[in-house]
């Protein structure tokens, strides 16, 4: 039987304190808050229990943040897409920003496994005044536990509606594309970080975060195959490949923590569900 799940997730300033409030139809839910960088930000983690999707699978997210509230989710492991018998396996992600919220959205890798049929669909509104920092990391197979990306086909869509589209499918069995350098290389692992405001954002605030993001992408492994980019007044993006998860995580979470500094002025607070 396919799992059918839905989760809508609001954010609402009470009182100069982020509160998060949520309904759910299956299993996708939302754990406990908590306040680790006092009441400002809400720290949430986001929960499949069945821990992935097969073939009929379909998880829809919908996610809202009304006027001075700040909310942060990630999960505590990875999505999984598993091997397929000819059907979708589906995961839908909305977030809409109202004017002066802010929201940081950090899921751990999704992982594709030999044979699945997926689809992993972001779309963010954010509207004037709001910002988000959010990143999008896929693996293609398990290269380190000797489980390659044979067959399948994943397809990713992130969207800010009218300002910026990435929308590719991956076919297992197109070899040009996942072994060419001017495909994937060899790599296995691709991932985006992203700034969105709902504003345009003044050039020098822009080219702070671009320093930032080269820079620490100097120190890195993947200075070859990585680069930051704003292609818009009211986006910033870093793009990774990698060989495997591991080494891209790492950098995207520099850059964000960064990011966050510089945009917000708030520190490190990595999230405690990551270091379980």
């Amino acid at each position: 039987m396919p799992w059918h799940a839905r989760l809508h997730l609001s954010y609402q300033n009470e009182a100069d304190r982020t509160v998060a409030r949520f309904r759910h139809d299956g299993p996708l839910r939302i754990l406990q808050s908590l306040y680790p960088e006092g009441d400002t930000v809400c720290h949430n983690v986001l929960v499949h229990p069945p821990g992935g999707l097969v073939g009929g699978d379909t998880l829809d997210i919908d996610i809202e943040a009304a006027d001075g509230s700040h909310g942060l989710i990630t999960t505590p492991g990875a999505s999984r897409f598993y091997r397929s018998e000819g059907e979708l396996a589906l995961q839908r992600t909305r977030i809409r920003l109202a004017a002066g919220a802010r929201l940081e959205w950090l899921p751990l890798e999704a992982i594709c496994y030999s044979g699945c049929q997926a689809e992993n669909r972001l779309e963010i509104e954010v509207a004037p005044g709001a910002e988000l920092i959010g990143w999008d990391v896929t693996a293609l197979g398990l290269p380190n536990a000797n489980q390659p990306f044979e067959r399948g086909t994943y397809l990713q869509h992130i969207e800010v509606p009218g300002l910026w589209l990435e929308r590719g499918r991956i076919d297992a069995a197109d070899h040009r594309l996942l072994q060419s350098p001017i495909g994937l290389g060899g790599h296995r692992c691709m991932a985006s970080l992203f700034f969105v405001a709902g504003s345009p954002v003044a050039r020098a605030r822009r080219d702070a975060l671009l320093a930032h993001a080269r820079t620490l992408l100097e120190a890195s492994p993947l200075f070859d195959s990585a680069g930051a980019t704003s292609p818009h007044a009211e986006l910033v993006v870093l793009r990774v490949l990698a060989p495997v998860v591991e080494p891209a995580m790492q950098l995207l979470r520099q850059v964000w923590q960064a990011w966050r500094s510089e945009l917000w002025q708030l520190p490190a607070a990595t999230p405690r569900i990551w270091a379980t």
